[in-house]
């Protein structure tokens, strides 16, 4: 999709893309990704799809699914069996609750070892996402991880888990700790204000799992504004680190059975 003006989708061939340097043509087939996700040695290997830029055109979304199931069966054929990697198949459908169904239809009669939850986390809104996840939650195989790509926010991470989601990976946490912005069990905070100049408290004194109380939010604050690279590495290492503590925490409360409190709490705030 963000490569979209680069390419062009062959049903047969895959995506086509031309180098910006000399012209030179390349093509990622279903076999070639897999073959490439091998030669990783990926221990989760995704099958080959389209994701379609957001879009209310139901027959743009139905012919890309159709590409995607076609994809999603070589990705298969060409993953053979591997009993230490997985291989996830990608729900797709757009907004579409019908097209969602079908999606997860076609993918259970391949049978993959997991199920990804794509197409999402472009463009629409968190109400809109969360209302997909709540028409296929019923749907997904109960006994098989669920991973909601490319997501997200605090907030989206505690909706998505309250319906159903197990599994997540997103830029967000990194790409916000370059830009100084932080996340924090009382919200976010953009270290760059100057309200924080003269603040000698912790970005978030609740944060324990990796003790950077010792920075103040001061310090930050100056080390963003002289341009310091030591402030994107602290912040990202924050921001990691809370991320990581939330999921230890939304896990804990399933364990407990008390994790809609949790959710409640947090929902909010984060």
């Amino acid at each position: 999709m963000s490569l979209s003006k680069l390419n062009k989708i062959d049903k047969e061939k895959g995506a086509i893309f031309n180098s910006h340097i000399d012209g030179k043509e390349f093509i990622l087939s279903p076999e070639e990704s897999i073959r490439i996700q091998k030669g990783l040695n990926s221990d989760i290997v995704m099958v080959m799809d389209e994701c379609p830029k957001k879009t209310d055109d139901f027959n743009i979304i139905s012919k890309s699914l159709e590409l995607s199931n076609y994809w999603a069966a070589r990705s298969k054929k060409a993953f053979g069996i591997n009993e230490e990697k997985g291989l996830f198949g990608i729900v797709q459908g757009g907004l579409f609750n019908e097209l969602r169904i079908k999606s997860i239809e076609e993918l259970k009669k391949i049978d993959f070892d997991g199920y990804a939850i794509g197409g999402l986390a472009v463009g629409e809104t968190q109400k809109e996402m969360f209302n997909v996840l709540d028409g296929i939650k019923n749907h997904m195989p109960e006994d098989k991880p669920r991973y909601l790509m490319g997501v997200g926010t605090p907030s989206d991470i505690l909706g998505a888990v309250k319906r159903g989601v197990d599994m997540f990976d997103c830029v967000l946490p990194t790409r916000s700790g370059r830009t100084g912005l932080a996340f924090t069990w009382n919200g976010r905070i953009n270290i760059r204000n100057s309200k924080y100049q003269y603040d000698n408290e912790p970005i978030d004194k609740d944060c324990k799992n990796f003790n950077l109380c010792k920075y103040s939010k001061n310090y930050l604050n100056h080390l963003f504004n002289t341009n310091e690279i030591l402030a994107s590495m602290l912040l990202t290492l924050h921001n990691i680190n809370f991320y990581q503590e939330l999921m230890s925490s939304i896990r804990d409360n399933i364990e407990k059975g008390t994790f809609d409190h949790f959710h409640d709490l947090y929902i909010d705030k984060l």
